[in-house]
């Protein structure tokens, strides 16, 4: 590489303020050395990377290509160099954890706030990511431990799940339909209704309960959608799209867009962490009893 760090810094602000001015202010640098910088990469890399004309500023197709290949360099770089302080004032451990974005409600954050305040040691490097994903990860040892959900049915070699928290399952129903008035529903209420769902690759576990409830009580589920991410079948529901079981912790990201109505006799959802299975590690270890407390 015979570019510098401050060229390269250069260029990514401008990429992505689309102004030298702005560039400039962002860095808290005058404009007339970030030009420089800026000409000066594109001379080393034989290739203007930025068209200027009319006071507008726009990349280049070789000014693209070049954003895409590095503009995760700085934050990386920034990482590193987070990570290579904290080992040096003695925060040598980190955990990389997982996490379905539906259950980063107040117990989750809680929970890793008090962690954190009994082990400032510890490093947390959080991942939003479903729970296929997540389980694979464990699998790889890209992730550490995570929080999936509901603990899949069929066995999961390797890794081991340890239930965490209980919470209730809800029908989110769009304004407007004549069971959004509902104080309470019952699962055979739901029978023929459009439903949307979180989809069965991203969430396997959470679709088969869904329609294990459904045939308990005589219906097969018409589910007319599928996202991969609870809030985007939430914003689904708010659309008019169908109705939604989900966990009633979502309610939050719902807001007044949809009605929240409670179910009638339906089991709670377990939320279960996984971690690799055998001895865990002292950090794990001390997480897990957090946890579990």
């Amino acid at each position: 590489m015979d570019y510098s760090f401050r060229e390269l810094e250069c260029f990514l602000a401008v990429a992505e303020e689309l102004s030298f001015t702005r560039a400039a202010h962002k860095l808290h640098l005058a404009q007339p050395p970030l030009s420089r910088h800026v000409r000066s990469l594109e001379e080393k890399l034989g290739t203007p990377l930025f068209t200027r004309a009319d006071r507008k500023v726009t990349l280049t197709a070789a000014g693209t290509l070049f954003y895409e290949e590095t503009r995760t360099v700085l934050p990386q770089l920034l990482r590193a160099g987070e990570a290579t302080r904290r080992f040096a004032s003695g925060e040598t451990s980190s955990l990389r954890l997982g996490f379905v974005s539906a259950v980063l409600g107040p117990e989750l954050v809680e929970t890793l706030r008090q962690f954190r305040e009994r082990h400032p040691e510890v490093q947390l490097r959080m991942q939003d990511a479903p729970p296929a994903e997540q389980l694979e990860a464990l699998r790889r040892g890209t992730l550490d431990g995570g929080f999936i959900g509901l603990q899949p049915h069929e066995r999961t070699p390797g890794v081991q799940f340890v239930p965490w928290r209980k919470e209730p399952l809800a029908a989110f129903v769009p304004f407007g339909h004549p069971l959004a008035a509902r104080r309470e529903l019952a699962m055979r209420d739901l029978a023929g209704e459009a439903l949307v769902a979180v989809s069965r690759e991203a969430a396997p576990a959470f679709a088969i309960y869904l329609r294990e409830l459904c045939g308990a009580a005589g219906f097969r589920p018409r589910i007319v959608l599928e996202s991969p991410r609870a809030q985007a079948v939430v914003v689904m529901v708010a659309a008019g799209a169908g109705i939604a079981l989900l966990p009633a912790s979502l309610a939050r990201v719902v807001g007044n867009a949809a009605a929240v109505i409670p179910l009638k006799k339906a089991p709670g959802i377990i939320h279960v962490f996984a971690r690799p299975a055998g001895p865990p590690s002292p950090t794990m270890k001390q997480f897990v009893a957090r946890l579990t407390a």
